[in-house]
């Protein structure tokens, strides 16, 4: 008997011994100072100034020509494998007893070179093409951010904008893509200050308003390195979990163990393993569809 298709995130689990890296996790505090999610009111929502709506045109075809996948492209095996561990995240997020928080993600890995935006678009656009769900990519990469010039936007104001001026509203910060369920929010100003900014309270009230503002609404973070940069593990605070993009031919279990403790703010971390090679033999996605993938 054929064994059942196994997700990328279960595949990860046989290369690597994550339970020993949840075990090196940092000791964190005895209780949890941060206040539950409140919709993000602020005393200041009077003076907060709007913006016009900001919409943009995804660049498809520059995309597509990386290996991106299209919400409305054809079968291939890697659209497939996304498929797989979106269904999973989405049922995570949507649960009976999920919280508005745990409809938000935090794409991270270890290393650079590793696949963590390739993995954070490409779960953004398989999610846009959900019937249900409509999905906010938001640049978290604060001190190199990428999305917008990736996606062929035009960057702006972003999420350190709206951290650090409490009169601005994220909302008019999001950009609408024509993908009709795929919105953007920018990384906004680089500045020298923006781990300092992600450990205070305003964070809370703008990923509290962003997860709070529409029902639907799934929020990715595509974050730094973990180990390259501090925004990740001050992101891991807020989110419900945090998917650890970990490549089979680079990343190392003491580099993983290092990473996975200082996201331990967050207390669900799934292991999504990329480049991966398949044993010789196994079913592939690509050879039902006729595709190579």
């Amino acid at each position: 008997m054929t064994e059942p298709r196994r997700s990328l995130f279960e595949r990860a689990a046989d290369v690597y011994d994550f339970n020993a890296a949840a075990r090196a996790r940092l000791p964190g505090p005895e209780t949890n100072t941060r206040p539950p999610l409140d919709g993000g009111r602020r005393s200041t929502d009077t003076a907060r100034p709007t913006m016009p709506n900001r919409r943009g045109s995804v660049a498809r075809d520059a995309l597509t020509a990386a290996g991106f996948v299209m919400p409305d492209g054809g079968v291939t095996a890697i659209a497939e494998e996304f498929r797989l561990v979106k269904r999973q995240l989405l049922q995570a997020a949507t649960a009976p007893d999920a919280t508005p928080r745990d409809r938000m993600l935090l794409v991270a890995s270890a290393l650079p070179a590793e696949g963590k935006t390739f993995c954070a678009v490409n779960l953004a656009l398989s999610i846009a093409a959900e019937k249900d769900f409509e999905v906010l990519l938001v640049d978290a990469d604060v001190a190199k951010p990428t999305i917008p010039a990736l996606l062929g936007l035009e960057d702006g104001p972003g999420l350190m904008d709206a951290i650090a001026d409490p009169r601005l509203d994220v909302e008019g910060c999001i950009i609408r893509t024509d993908i009709g369920n795929l919105s953007v929010l920018p990384a906004g100003s680089i500045r020298n200050d923006a781990t300092e900014l992600l450990a205070s309270d305003s964070t809370r009230v703008v990923l509290d308003r962003i997860a709070t503002q529409r029902t639907n609404r799934i929020v990715l973070f595509d974050s730094p390195p973990a180990l390259a940069a501090s925004p990740a593990s001050e992101i891991a605070h807020h989110v419900g979990r945090v998917v650890m993009v970990v490549r089979a031919d680079r990343t190392g279990e003491t580099e993983l163990r290092e990473a996975v403790a200082l996201l331990s703010g967050c207390d669900d971390i799934r292991l999504l393993l990329n480049a991966a090679a398949l044993a010789s033999g196994g079913r592939r996605f690509g050879s039902y569809y006729g595709q190579v993938g």
